[in-house]
């Protein structure tokens, strides 16, 4: 087990590129299992979930090489079905191989997920939505069992919700089944968007890409491709509200400032410069922050992942804030990590009332999922003295190299054993 050892006080300055995104990558490399040959995917982050889902893919039968941040895979005609537990458990969005392996094998066994603790996150629509498509779907033995022994057909389908995880996983269903499928109320992240111009690369038929509605017209086979993975949103977010914290100066590279409007228009409520770049974007902030209300709610709203980033802004800024969690119910559970810093916070139900304070405290904290931890850490670039942030392993699932970045950019922290951890 490691720690990361922040010493507050920074101001980080300088440049930054951001990588492809995680929530993208880790689901094209499942759209890979749909085509027989060999997939090149690019600008793939150099993070453990990617890792994992290399794994996942290996067990089914591809043959899968890492080259920096240039994932090749090569998949056999016959693949396996059974994604077990022992890496599902790991990684929750190991479900995404569900839609692939089912339209492809006509059967597949996903052990139910894993990953982060921040809330129930059902699968129920998933398994509906591939019911719709014509597949028999129950869970047994802590499995999602599915099949499809004639193949799919087409189907309209309504999400109650518009998950993310439930339209990628009809979507990549789709693409193979007989006729025409209809997904309304879908999720129209721009990592949607992504997915769907690779697999249209692929040989798919979809239409409607990046609104509510996809109309996807089923074709008999798939080829390979070559596709570069979409920049990191998240990530980019995460380096805007840093520099605003710490009243930096950062041009954040590969970042797509159109992916992020709501929350740059928060972040210059909150007093900073914001200034869209040829190849990115930059974030300048000269004095305290400004408190700024914020309501999480699914694409193009304020993203649930950049939540307590933002709850750390405004424990630092000047005023009161309302932060309203709309997404995942368990999302507040790191505040607590965030008061030992001195952070005044106080929640009720999906609501967090932050008290802004002109600095923080230094103390050791441990992080439960991958974005409280990056909260924490911006937290303790602000804070007097040094903060110690326990099992960064959650925080390398999702941002490369975190402290080797924040180090180009001013900031004290290095990584370190961790001498009173020892489990997960």
């Amino acid at each position: 087990m490691e720690r990361f050892r922040v010493v507050g006080g920074s101001s980080l300055r300088g440049s930054i590129r951001v990588s492809g995104a995680k929530n993208s990558a880790l689901k094209l490399m499942a759209a890979a299992l749909l085509a027989e040959g060999r997939t090149t995917l690019y600008d793939v982050p150099s993070i453990t979930d990617v890792e994992y889902m290399t794994e996942l893919l290996r067990r089914l039968g591809a043959e899968v090489e890492r080259d920096g941040t240039t994932v090749t895979i090569d998949v056999p005609a016959k693949i396996g079905h059974a994604a077990p537990y022992e890496l599902v458990r790991r990684l929750r969005a190991s479900i995404c191989v569900l839609g692939p392996l089912l339209t492809r094998c006509g059967a597949a066994d996903v052990a139910l997920p894993g990953g982060d603790a921040i809330g129930s996150r059902g699968l129920d629509m998933h398994m509906s939505g591939l019911v719709k498509l014509g597949a028999e779907v129950g869970v047994e033995h802590g499995f999602v069992v599915a099949r499809a022994p004639d193949g799919l057909t087409g189907a309209n389908i309504w999400l109650d919700f518009p998950s993310v995880g439930a339209t990628e996983n009809i979507l990549m269903a789709a693409v193979l089944a007989k006729g025409t499928t209809v997904i309304d109320n879908a999720a129209r992240e721009p990592e949607i968007v992504d997915i769907c111009h690779m697999l249209i690369d692929m040989g798919a038929r979809i239409e409607g890409m990046g609104t509510s509605t996809l109309h996807v017209e089923g074709v008999e086979q798939m080829r390979p491709t070559e596709h570069v993975t979409v920049p990191d949103r998240i990530v980019t977010g995460t380096w805007s509200i840093a520099a605003a914290m710490t009243r930096g100066d950062v041009t954040i590279t590969n970042g797509k400032a159109e992916h992020l409007e709501i929350v740059l228009d928060t972040l210059t409520a909150a007093g900073a410069e914001v200034h869209t770049e040829p190849d990115g974007l930059r974030v300048a902030m000269s004095e305290r922050p400004t408190s700024v209300d914020v309501v999480t709610l699914p694409y193009p709203g304020f993203p649930t992942d950049l939540q307590p980033m933002i709850i750390a802004l405004n424990a630092i800024a000047d005023g009161t804030a309302m932060i309203t969690e709309n997404v995942y119910e368990a999302r507040f559970m790191f505040v607590n990590e965030l008061a030992r810093l001195g952070a005044e916070i106080r929640v009720d139900g999906h609501h967090a009332i932050v008290r802004g304070r002109p600095t923080l405290s230094g103390a050791p904290v441990v992080t439960t999922d991958i974005r409280a931890g990056a909260g924490l850490v911006l937290a303790g670039l602000v804070a007097e003295g040094e903060t110690l942030v326990s099992a960064v392993h959650h925080i390398d699932r999702g941002y490369p190299d975190l402290v080797g970045q924040l180090r180009r950019l001013g900031a004290a922290v290095v990584r370190e054993p961790d001498p009173d951890r020892f489990d997960d």
